[in-house]
C-alpha cells in the first residue's frame, strides 16, 4: 500500500548519549567519505596527468585506490543505513498494518544491527590472522592488514545505525526507516 504524502527527512531528534553516538557517527561517516572520495579523485587524475604528460604513472596509485575503495565502501553501508537507502524486500511489510510494520521494523532493525556486530567481530579475527601472517603491499610496502581495518569500521558504525533505528522506534510514534527518515513512498524524491 503505498502513500501519496511526502515522506519527511527528519533530523535525528535523539537526546542524551544516544543523541551525541548517532551524530559522532555522523561524522565519522562524513569525513571517512568526503576523505576517501576526495583522495580518491586527486589520486586518479594524478597519475592520469602523469601518464599522459609525463609518461610515468605512480606506481602505488593502484594498491591507494584499492585502500580508498574499500574505506569508501564500508563508510558507505554507514551512510546508506543512516539515509535509509539499503535496498529493501517490502512486499508484505507495506501490506500490514501500521502496528505490525513498526514491530517488524523493531526485529529488522535489531536483528540487522546484530548481524553487523558479528560481521564486524569476524572482521576482526579475520585482521588479526592477516597481521599475523607478515604479508606487505608490493608497491606501498605497508601491511596488507592495513587495508581492512576499515571493514570492522564500518560494521561497526552500520550496527550503531541499526541499533539507534531499533530504539527510535520502540520509542517514537511513528515508524523509522532509520533515525533521520520516516517509512513511505513518495512519487518525486528529493534529498535535503
Amino acid at each position: 500500500m503505498q502513500s501519496n504524502e511526502p515522506t519527511e527527512i527528519q533530523h535525528a531528534q535523539m537526546t542524551g548519549v544516544l543523541g551525541m553516538l548517532d551524530l559522532a557517527v555522523s561524522r565519522v561517516e562524513s569525513i571517512m567519505l568526503a576523505f576517501g572520495v576526495l583522495l580518491m579523485a586527486a589520486n586518479t587524475v594524478t597519475n592520469v596527468v602523469g601518464r599522459f604528460v609525463f609518461q610515468h604513472s605512480l606506481f602505488f596509485s593502484e594498491e591507494l585506490n584499492r585502500i580508498l575503495i574499500i574505506l569508501i565502501t564500508f563508510a558507505g553501508i554507514s551512510y546508506a543505513a543512516r539515509q535509509g537507502r539499503h535496498i529493501r524486500m517490502s512486499a508484505i511489510f507495506d501490506m500490514l498494518p501500521a502496528s505490525a510494520r513498526k514491530l517488524m521494523m523493531i526485529l529488522i532493525a535489531t536483528v540487522t544491527s546484530l548481524a553487523m556486530f558479528a560481521l564486524c567481530y569476524f572482521a576482526v579475527r579475520y585482521i588479526t590472522s592477516v597481521a599475523a601472517s607478515g604479508r606487505v603491499l608490493p608497491a606501498l610496502a605497508i601491511p596488507v592488514f592495513w587495508i581492512f581495518l576499515w571493514v570492522p569500521v564500518g560494521f561497526f558504525m552500520t550496527g550503531v545505525q541499526y541499533a539507534l533505528t531499533a530504539i527510535k522506534n520502540v520509542f517514537g510514534k511513528d515508524i523509522y526507516l532509520s533515525t533521520q527518515v520516516l517509512e513511505g513512498y513518495v512519487d518525486n524524491e528529493f534529498e535535503v
